[in-house]
């Protein structure tokens, strides 16, 4: 039986409101005015969740919006066959359930310690609604996410195991400048079954790809991720 996640108060979270989260920069949050982001933040309710702790299971009533404001997420969907395919992985900034149906198509856990800003479906929508400039954002979010699922997708073509993990690792470097984390070392808070799981891939094909990366000094494995010594041939490897 999942554990529910646990709710603290706003200035538990260090003190901070919306208009000091770090996460507001790079969100749709960015869109609103002072004022609007007190509406918002009289609207939100903050979350915070252990390591491995799920936000919302598969098939779960899709009954509210969250944001994470720090942390990782771990987004997976059940087979029929039983196997377990993970769709991806939301970073700080990013929304989850703008624009899915009544019932949630994945499972959401916390790769890591994990914070979010929690939305009542109904109360979000209806902001949405009165700010049209949200509304703006929160089309260019969506073409945001519809750029991830075809890279997704290209993920899982006609290409080798070796240019599935330079592409998942450009990528996810790409999403990390986009939040304003410029560092040769790249965090992977995800192990490597999660991001065989995204792949396509065996957990020992993975290790073998990162190794020879590591081998062949395009990155060096570090604890709890990877530093890029040759970018530049990773992107060519990405490029396939």
């Amino acid at each position: 039986m999942m554990s529910a996640p646990s709710h603290t108060c706003h200035h538990g979270r260090q003190g901070e409101g919306c208009r000091e989260c770090k996460a507001r920069l790079f969100s749709v949050c960015a869109a609103l005015t002072s004022d609007e982001l007190d509406v918002l933040e009289a609207l939100s309710r903050p979350i915070s969740l252990a390591p491995r702790q799920a936000l919302f299971a598969q098939d779960d009533e899709a009954t509210a919006v969250y944001n994470v404001t720090d942390g990782a997420i771990r987004l997976s969907r059940l087979l029929p066959d039983g196997r377990r395919h993970v769709m991806g992985f939301a970073l700080t900034g990013d929304f989850l359930g703008l624009a899915l149906p009544e019932r949630f198509g994945v499972t959401a856990e916390a790769l890591g310690q994990t914070t979010l800003c929690r939305f009542e479906r109904g109360a979000f929508r209806a902001l949405v609604a009165d700010k049209p400039h949200l509304l703006q954002r929160l089309h260019e979010r969506a073409g945001y996410e519809l750029t991830l699922a075809q890279d997704q997708m290209m993920l899982l073509g006609r290409r080798t195991a070796e240019e599935k993990v330079a592409l998942f690792l450009v990528g996810l470097r790409q999403r990390y400048l986009r939040i304003g984390h410029d560092s040769i070392t790249l965090e992977l808070p995800m192990g490597r079954q999660d991001i065989a799981d995204h792949l396509g891939l065996t957990i020992e094909t993975v290790s073998r790809m990162l190794t020879r990366f590591d081998r062949e000094r395009i990155v060096l494995i570090v604890p709890g991720g990877v530093r890029l010594l040759d970018p530049a041939r990773l992107d060519r490897l990405a490029a396939g």
